[in-house]
């Protein structure tokens, strides 16, 4: 199996627990947690800040020791409705207490303290529409650079629909080179529907240092350490993921590959 492709630790807890350690890296950090009603899940932040998402279900969050109440009204992530999400500074704690089943990511990079505990979401996010033919999907950008709402994270969610691509034309954002590009380490968290689906992700190089492409399934985690990194979504199967990106700075500045950056300056042209 690819060390890229993170599969699942069992069906309920914490069934992914992917730090930096553990990807090889230096930013961003990716915990999953699936709770029954009445489970509990809780955590220190230390030295880095988190944005939890409700990828699906109902909890009652407290965080900062502020109670932010019962948050999440998505039952089905393929509903495509706005998450209900939180940040949680470094230097703090959280607790979820489901009160349905539930679906709780815990997306991290490292924090500098400028941000209080706060909602992100649903109400300030609404779903786009990006591409054009079999490269159409629909975004919930959740933390995006234009919002000033964390130190680190950049979190967002992508729906793509069956028989389409997305994260396409291939693109990489490997280089410390603002503004031309931006360094961002990523992970996606793949679900699938019926879930019982796969779709595909290839990460490579172009000097051929790195070229794998995987086949995920429902729940599965791929780690995009550089690279460009297309997903596909085989006809039959509609595909969701939620994206993590964390580096040096902020900002999002990636570059097409050059064999295929026609089709960005044709459709976009």
């Amino acid at each position: 199996m690819s060390n890229l492709l993170r599969k699942p630790n069992g069906t309920s807890g914490k069934v992914h627990d992917i730090t930096p350690e553990a990807a090889n890296w230096g930013y961003v950090g990716f915990g999953l947690y699936r709770l029954s009603a009445g489970d509990m899940a809780a955590e220190a932040t230390g030295d880095r800040e988190v944005i939890l998402v409700l990828v699906e279900g109902k909890a009652r969050i407290t965080a900062s020791g502020q109670d932010f109440g019962e948050m999440g009204d998505r039952m089905s992530v393929f509903e495509r409705t706005p998450p209900h999400c939180l940040y949680v500074p470094n230097g703090s704690d959280w607790q979820a207490v489901a009160t349905s089943d539930c679906t709780l990511a815990v997306c991290s990079a490292p924090g500098k303290g400028n941000h209080a505990a706060a909602r992100l979401g649903p109400d300030d996010i609404t779903l786009e529409e990006r591409g054009k033919g079999t490269n159409m999907r629909y975004i919930n950008n959740i933390a995006m650079e234009a919002r000033d709402v964390a130190d680190s994270l950049l979190v967002t969610e992508v729906f793509t629909p069956s028989g389409h691509w997305s994260s396409y034309p291939p693109h990489r954002h490997d280089e410390d080179d603002f503004p031309n590009m931006t360094y961002l380490e990523e992970t996606y968290y793949h679900r699938l529907n019926p879930p019982q689906g796969y779709a595909h992700q290839r990460v490579w190089t172009e000097d051929g240092s790195l070229d794998e492409t995987m086949s995920v399934s429902d729940h599965d985690v791929t780690l995009v350490p550089r690279g460009h990194h297309p997903c596909g979504a085989p006809y039959g199967y509609d595909l969701y993921y939620l994206n993590v990106m964390a580096g040096p700075i902020r900002k999002w500045r990636f570059k097409n590959h050059p064999d295929h950056d026609w089709i960005f300056q044709r459709d976009n042209g």
